[in-house]
């Protein structure tokens, strides 16, 4: 739900080929690239300008940088790249895929902007983020990232105390609800067509949890604009000044098709990229970061994925150039009589 803005500067690409590509700008790819850059690696960052947390006013649970907000986060995160040598494009990925090997077999992939340019890379991550897909409720979208909130621990504190309702959207959310409860005396679940077993029920009660069976149909605003309260399907207005809901997470793929990078479906949250140890894929030569392939990962998490992932892009780049340097030195040692012993 983010709208797209440039970076703060807009670098040029690299021409020839990189060592790494990093597909998308927030802080997975950004800490990744900062990690590769550090190692004097040619790095180039191709930042999309639509991070996740756009919404947001501010970024929390973040050790020494808790309350910062996304934009000045992300701005100096480019800097920092920058610093090293790193590069930060401002564009939109519309085909990435392998390309031939290089001379000596090492990997090449070709990733192509929107607009035409495009930059050859020894290696990719990805490290696009997801969409937030909301329920279909009217009102609702409008406040996402201010009163209608998703995560207890990115969000919780600055709506502790208020009256919280929590729209239910699968099992996932019977957990949802009890972390509210930690934060306020006054919680309402909205099951809106979902299951809630007997024994969920039994700790709601136990818990001060009001329980309201019947849909959601509208949120619905104060004369400022604020939201206010929850209509119902039989026009009851529940007052509510804050709404948690899980939306169903999408890992943005646009683009990417070329890669076929493997999708893994997630119970009650999601699709993203799957991904093993450091962000491996079963595509050699390609990783996934952040909240591509961990959902749930707040922002410090996806920062220190997109450091291990470059981490190990790194370490493979370093044995691919032992391994040319080496191969180099054969043919040079090679006689120039071929038929000679």
């Amino acid at each position: 739900m983010a709208v797209a803005t440039p970076p703060d500067a807009i670098d040029a690409l690299n021409e020839g080929t990189v060592d790494v590509v990093v597909i998308g700008g927030g802080a997975a790819g950004l800490n990744g690239a900062l990690i590769l850059a550090r190692s004097r690696r040619s790095v180039v960052v191709i930042d999309s300008g639509s991070p996740r947390n756009a919404p947001a006013e501010a970024v929390h649970g973040l050790l020494a940088l808790d309350g910062t907000p996304p934009a000045e986060l992300l701005r100096r995160g480019r800097e920092q790249v920058r610093q090293y040598g790193g590069r930060v494009v401002h564009g939109e990925v519309v085909s990435a895929e392998p390309a031939a090997p290089s001379a000596a077999g090492d990997l090449r992939f070709t990733v192509t902007l929107a607009d035409g340019r495009g930059i050859t890379a020894r290696r990719v991550l990805v490290a696009t983020g997801l969409t937030d897909v909301l329920p279909a409720i009217p009102g609702l979208a409008q406040h996402w990232g201010h009163s209608v909130v998703h995560c207890p621990y990115c969000h919780g504190w600055e709506v502790r105390d208020e009256p919280i309702g929590v729209i239910a959207t699968g099992a996932a959310s019977i957990g949802h609800a009890l972390l509210f409860r930690q934060l306020t005396e006054d919680l309402t679940y909205f099951t809106h067509g979902t299951d809630l077993d007997e024994d969920s029920r039994a700790r709601f009660t136990a818990r001060g949890i009001r329980i309201i069976d019947t849909p959601v149909t509208e949120v619905v605003n104060d004369e400022n604009g604020a939201l206010a309260w929850v209509r119902l399907a039989d026009c009851q207005m529940v007052p509510r000044r804050v709404l948690a809901v899980g939306p169903q997470m999408q890992a943005r793929t646009q683009g990417l098709e070329g890669l076929n990078l493997p999708m893994q479906d997630l119970p009650n949250m999601g699709r993203a990229f799957a991904a093993g140890m450091a962000g491996t894929t079963e595509v050699p030569g390609v990783w996934v970061a952040g909240n591509a392939t961990d959902p749930a990962a707040q922002v410090g998490a996806s920062a220190a994925a997109g450091a291990l992932a470059a981490a190990n892009i790194n370490s493979t780049l370093a044995i691919a150039d032992a391994d040319a340097a080496l191969q180099g030195d054969r043919i040079s040692a090679m006689p120039n009589n071929e038929g000679e012993k």
